[in-house]
């Protein structure tokens, strides 16, 4: 599992500075920002879907936070990439909005024995240049994305051998079973290309000027770099037609984001941020809509040592104040979570997942109460309070100044001292990839996200070999649980067991889980369609982008190529 962070805005209004770094804890009322209305996290709602579209539009402006480094996802991995790719490429296996996972380009897949996957693949699938999809394309797709040097590599680490097997088959051996490639198949690694067109693009495929390889509702149409990107209704898609004729992605974060909403410039986008998120709550004539996401906002400590102890880990848990940082920080759009990975990872077995979640907020409560505090201080009177004081990494962004300064708090609270590193960000990124950017702190304010709907996906991280297991657990149990659950393909038999990895990870407190973040899909009143889930990086959200029903129909101008 790669680890992936979502952009923080930066500080947004001088009011919320003052009451993060004004005071020794987090205020637990709601909280506007930017304008926006006060919203409540306990109150916020999760749906992966927005009310179907009936009517038709000719075009639509769009906003990514980020222009797209490349649109070649094997080399340049990234979320802007992904949202604009999703609609003009397609998969093996598709996620759905509500996060599960089906077959698409494949047709059928079968196991005939646990280290055998085979693809039936689809026969009526064109390009958007008019060749067949075919299984050698499928198979060179496979083993590009498999190649070292590229992006979804470690994904084929368990994969013995592929093939093509016949006219419309491909035929996967693994080392031993494989639970989650089917849903790696949902992800990069699943995406299919025309062969012959990437091969002819050589190094500039995926750069502007270049044109599309893929099978989807949309073409590529046009990328000025620095200006715009534009997708169009493939005229000859295999499949159901979208009801918008093409989308004109323009890129502008934080205020330059939420103001071309709120102007009307833009009619939509996904808010990666919380803060922009919440800047743009309650504006008129915009709709925002929350789903679920894999993502997390977590305290992770590290080898330097002064969370080392994990009855001191746990006291800390139990003493931060989650719903204070949900609305000082983050406008009350994240909700107080006591897991690392959010609900969007739980694609099977949703009522199992949601049952033990349930059970560890005793660990992780959303306020410290009185019993929750002296249980803390009691944990940390047998363990022995580390002699130095507990440093907290983070940056200047307006999230993670509040998180610090609740941990902090929360330290104090306790009978312990802590103390705020501040770092600029470029800094505080490498904290994630060097351990010698980590010596100077103990404990960095993280934020993750996996892509995969499976929590198997994340806790692969906590496993005694891990280069992410930055605080030295190790549990002979949790590794061969880990193991198990990864080879096991039954989803109820798996769910079980995850559940039984995610409970040992929480009683070790590896990470001090903090919040959930939710996906947040804005649109200009009157669209609807495309999901609100995270599956919005992986589904084609856009051919299901028209207008409500009874809503008045909005001026369309066309699109100079």
């Amino acid at each position: 599992m790669k680890r992936t962070s979502r952009p923080t805005a930066p500080l947004l209004t001088a009011a919320v500075v003052t009451l993060a770094l004004g005071t020794a804890g987090c205020s637990g009322a709601t909280n506007t920002l930017g304008g926006g209305k006060a919203l409540n996290a306990a109150d916020l709602r999760l749906t992966p879907t927005t009310a179907e579209a009936t009517g038709r539009l000719d075009t639509v402006n769009w906003l990514l936070e980020d222009e797209p480094d490349s649109l070649d996802l094997d080399t340049q991995g990234t979320s802007a990439g992904r949202a604009v790719l999703t609609n003009v490429c397609e998969r093996l296996f598709q996620l759905q909005p509500d996060m599960s996972v089906r077959p698409f380009l494949t047709r059928k897949a079968t196991r005939p024995d646990p280290t055998t996957l085979v693809l039936s693949l689809r026969d009526d699938v064109t390009f958007h240049d008019g060749a067949k999809m075919t299984a050698d394309d499928v198979l060179w797709s496979l083993k590009r994305h498999a190649d070292p040097d590229m992006e979804q590599a470690d994904e084929f680490g368990n994969v013995k051998k592929m093939a093509k097997t016949g006219p419309h088959e491909i035929t996967i051996t693994f080392k031993e079973p494989d639970a989650l490639f089917t849903k790696a198949l949902a992800g990069d690694a699943g995406l299919v290309y025309h062969r012959s067109q990437v091969q002819a693009a050589g190094a500039e495929f995926g750069t502007p000027g270049r044109g599309d390889a893929c099978s989807g509702p949309y073409e590529l149409t046009s990328w000025k770099s620095g200006d715009s990107l534009t997708i169009r209704r493939s005229e000859s898609y295999w499949g159901s037609e979208p009801l918008t004729r093409q989308i004109v992605f323009r890129w502008a974060s934080d205020s330059a984001f939420v103001n071309a909403l709120t102007t009307g410039a833009a009619d939509g986008g996904y808010a990666e941020s919380p803060n922009t998120a919440a800047a743009l709550a309650g504006r008129k004539g915009l709709t925002e809509h929350y789903g679920p996401s894999t993502a997390s906002l977590a305290l992770i400590p590290t080898e330097r040592g002064g969370l080392k102890d994990p009855a001191i880990r746990r006291a800390l848990s139990l003493a931060l104040d989650r719903a204070g940082i949900a609305a000082s920080g983050y406008g009350g759009l994240v909700q107080p979570w006591a897991t690392p990975v959010g609900s969007g990872s739980w694609g099977y077995a949703k009522p199992a997942f949601a049952a033990a979640q349930r059970k560890l907020n005793a660990a992780a409560p959303a306020r410290p109460d009185a019993t929750a505090l002296a249980r803390a201080k009691k944990l940390v009177q047998s363990a022995g309070a580390p002699t130095e004081p507990i440093v907290i990494g983070t940056d200047a962004s307006q999230g993670r100044t509040v998180i610090a300064n609740a941990v902090r708090a929360a330290l104090q609270s306790i009978g312990l001292v802590g103390q705020i590193k501040t770092v600029p960000t470029a800094q505080f990124e490498e904290f994630y990839s060097s351990q010698q950017a980590r010596s100077e702190i103990d404990v960095l304010v993280g934020d993750w996200y996996i892509s995969k709907s499976d929590p198997m996906g994340f806790y692969d991280n906590a496993l005694s070999d891990s280069p992410n297991n930055w605080v030295g657990f190790k549990s002979r149990t949790y590794d061969s649980t880990v193991h198990q659950a990864l080879r096991t393909l039954d989803d109820g038999a798996r769910a079980r067991l995850a559940v039984r990895v995610q409970k040992e990870f929480a009683d070790a407190a590896v990470w001090v889980p903090v919040a959930q973040v939710p996906s947040v899909l804005v649109l200009k009143d009157g669209l609807t369609g495309p999901p609100a889930s995270q599956a919005h990086l992986y589904y084609p959200w856009a051919a299901e982008l028209g207008t409500a029903p009874g809503a008045a129909p909005a001026h369309q101008p066309q699109e100079k190529d």
